[in-house]
């Protein structure tokens, strides 16, 4: 009998007092409407045929159309891929965790690097580091960019709390930074002068960039807290961030521009039930204790949206049954609507004429 209390004891100790990665702050989630209205469910994705990597790679995060029509993706373990043939073809190893990718007027390809920082490619063994630092601090977590035709970059840093290898990967890193709701996500620029500078701060889980068609403004998406805000890059309310898209029923990830000034969105995942946990930051470090397999984690259950300038949602496209894993972008070139994926061993992909 004292044995048992003794243990007790020590697990109610371990519940109060252990140490763990998050410090939790007190949020007061909008109560999200769920998959009705323009979000109602449906099953617009099922068409897409899903085409896997070479060599039981993962995790096609992002693509990159070129100038000359070729469409670049990459994987968990850095390979880059060609993907507009038939099959993924191997063009070349960049190690780190490429996410964002993004052809460059000059050419090149730029990829946000989530161990690295922003990169530039130009062929096989020409990798380099366009920015690595801001201020003289690492770049934490760069997730997603997009480049101006004059060749700025744009860029979200998701985390300046945990880097893309705190537990052991890029999902982990997200899930702590939104449990924690700690605001050190940040969008920066840099430009061809090579100044880089930070334009706008106070995220959770800086996600998805975009620049609008005539570059006045910039779309982020603010995973942690689903929504997706616009800065103004131009104009009486340059340098004023706005909210553009609010109380999304699932966690915004990439944001790709179309040619016809619309937006593709992807969602990681919809919204958790653990939310409602989310005014209280004693309880969560006692979850966060005891261990994964209550721990809050993705719901892989796929959606992508499309919306133009205005913000008004056009379509949404959905997989109920989590056949893609955990969606990250969507993007139609030509005539091929593509879906990428954060750990599933390839993307979606399906004609345009299938498209609901």
């Amino acid at each position: 009998m004292r044995l048992l209390l003794i243990l007790c004891l020590v697990g109610f100790g371990y519940l109060l007092l252990w140490p763990v990665p998050v410090s939790p702050v007190a949020y007061e989630p909008q109560e999200t409407q769920g998959f009705q209205g323009v979000f109602a469910e449906n099953r617009g994705l099922d068409p897409a045929v899903v085409i896997e990597l070479p060599g039981a790679e993962i995790g096609p995060e992002d693509l990159a159309v070129m100038a000359d029509g070729t469409i670049y993706t990459t994987s968990l373990s850095g390979v880059l891929y060609r993907i507009d043939g038939e099959a993924p073809e191997k063009v070349d190893e960049l190690g780190g965790r490429p996410l964002g990718l993004k052809a460059g007027p000059d050419g090149a390809l730029y990829i946000a690097d989530s161990f690295r920082g922003i990169l530039r490619w130009t062929g096989p063994g020409s990798l380099e580091t366009v920015v690595s630092e801001i201020d003289g601090k690492p770049i934490v977590y760069a997730n997603q960019l997009d480049v101006a035709q004059d060749g700025t970059i744009y860029f979200s840093n998701s985390s300046d709390r945990f880097d893309p290898e705190t537990m052991g990967g890029t999902k982990p890193t997200s899930v702590l930074t939104i449990w924690e709701q700690s605001q050190t996500g940040y969008v920066a620029r840099w430009s061809v002068d090579g100044k880089v500078e930070k334009i706008a701060e106070g995220f959770v889980y800086t996600n998805g960039v975009a620049l609008s068609p005539d570059e006045d403004f910039l779309l982020i998406s603010e995973t942690g807290r689903a929504r997706v805000h616009r800065l103004w890059l131009v104009g009486d309310k340059a340098g004023q961030t706005e909210v553009f898209l609010d109380n999304l029923p699932g966690y915004p990830d990439n944001l790709e521009r179309q040619a016809d000034g619309t937006y593709w969105m992807a969602f990681a995942s919809p919204r958790v039930p653990a939310e409602a946990l989310m005014p209280y930051p004693f309880l969560r470090k006692v979850i966060w204790r005891l261990g994964p397999l209550v721990r809050p984690k993705p719901i892989e259950r796929g959606m992508v949206v499309q919306f133009d300038a205005q913000g008004q949602i056009l379509r949404t496209l959905q997989d109920p049954d989590g056949r893609l894993g955990i969606t990250t972008g969507a993007r139609i070139v030509d005539d091929t609507f593509y879906v990428m994926t954060l750990d599933s061993r390839g993307f979606g992909r399906m004609p345009v004429q299938e498209m609901p």
